[in-house]
């Protein structure tokens, strides 16, 4: 699968731009700040609906503008397809695929396939649980379209009980009066039986990307130990995968927490409060490993999603931001020589040195809003 054309109505900086693309690298060279992070940013918004720096909509809508499009031709095989979304920040978003009527930007999943490497990558080793999670459920959706749905119900769920339980513990501080929490059962039910499928689908992405990043980081970083990946949930003992398993622990769990979470006023348990831990050899690497080891370790996960999703029938584009200028010579040349073979990658560069040898192919520079082949 790759992107044949790129097309951006004031997203970012771009009041309008046209970006033909060719399988192969295509790497976008040019000053920081000039625009050249905000065109691959676009194709991995296509592929997940959020982006990689920022965490809503507004940021990318061109300043005095009322929403932005963007736009992009996808082949796959033989078959070609136009898919396109409009940011509106503050109102619902809308999508198109082939210009056909309305749908909902989710069912343009799976169309676009993207892994990005970025500095923010840093973050999955050395920043709080929320980029781990993250990180998995993006990628449980990128390999299962289908489970956008799933998320969005719990995060609907998660807010409906988190506002009972808000409304009881104020109760419970001012006057001493309780409230009817019967209909909680119910929220207890719905929040254990749509988290017990997003635990499933986390528990099985973790048991098929382990070995795949454990072999790519004694690729980046040769005898610099093995890395294991261990799901850490919130409050559950064994965590096994069969889904009715996971609904009843989840449900124990709820039932266990309630008192507590009634006197807090939030929900303490379930697939929003997990964490992923990464280890390199015995230790975890947080808080262990360098700052040259946290890096591969980064790496070695996108490394690790490229492999699986590629294994997995669809490659993806394979999106490299900035990337290079952060590594050392010997990590930047493996790195280099690993994702070269890919259908199509997309790099992003300050300088022309920035971009391995081995990454030969189609060039822009990016300079003033104008972006231009060379």
């Amino acid at each position: 699968m790759h992107v044949t054309h790129l097309s951006l109505a004031d997203f970012r900086s771009y009041a309008r731009v046209e970006v033909p693309l060719d399988p192969g690298v295509t790497a976008f060279v040019g000053p920081n700040g000039q625009g050249k992070t905000n065109l691959v940013e676009a194709v991995g918004y296509l592929a997940t609906l959020g982006s990689h720096r920022v965490s809503s909509d507004a940021p990318l809508v061109r300043m005095g503008a009322d929403r932005a499009v963007v736009r992009a031709q996808v082949r796959q095989g033989e078959r070609q397809q136009l898919v396109e979304l409009e940011l509106n920040p503050g109102k619902a978003n809308r999508a198109r695929i082939n210009r056909s009527s309305q749908v909902r930007p989710r069912d343009v999943l799976g169309i676009v396939r993207t892994v990005l490497f970025a500095p923010e990558d840093l973050a999955l080793v050395k920043g709080d649980p929320g980029e781990r999670r993250r990180f998995l459920d993006e990628l449980v959706t990128t390999r299962t379209p289908r489970m956008a749905g799933v998320r969005s119900d719990y995060e609907r769920v998660l807010k409906q009980r988190n506002t009972l339980l808000k409304s009881a513990a104020l109760a419970r501080r001012h006057g001493g009066r309780t409230m009817d929490l019967s209909t909680l059962d119910v929220w207890d039910q719905h929040l254990a039986r749509v988290g017990a499928e997003l635990l499933a689908q986390r528990l099985d992405l973790i048991a098929a990307i382990q070995p795949l990043a454990d072999k790519a980081y004694d690729q980046l970083a040769p005898g610099g130990g093995a890395v294991s990946l261990e799901y850490k949930p919130s409050s559950l003992g064994v965590v096994g995968h069969a889904r009715e398993e996971l609904y009843e622990q989840l449900m124990a769990a709820l039932a266990d927490a309630r008192k507590q979470e009634i006197e807090r006023g939030v929900t303490l348990v379930g697939p929003h409060r997990d964490d992923l831990v990464l280890k390199l050899g015995e230790l975890p690497a947080k808080g262990y490993a360098s700052h040259g080891e946290s890096w591969s370790y980064a790496l070695a996960l996108r490394l690790a999603s490229y492999d699986l999703l590629r294994a997995e029938g669809n490659e993806p584009v394979l999106i490299l931001d900035d990337v290079f200028a952060e590594l050392d010579t010997t990590r930047r040349e493996r790195l280099a020589g690993l994702v070269a073979p890919g259908e199509q990658v997309l790099v992003t560069a300050a300088v022309d040195d920035d971009v391995p040898d081995v990454l030969a192919g189609a060039r822009y520079v990016v300079s003033d809003g104008t972006v231009e082949r060379v």
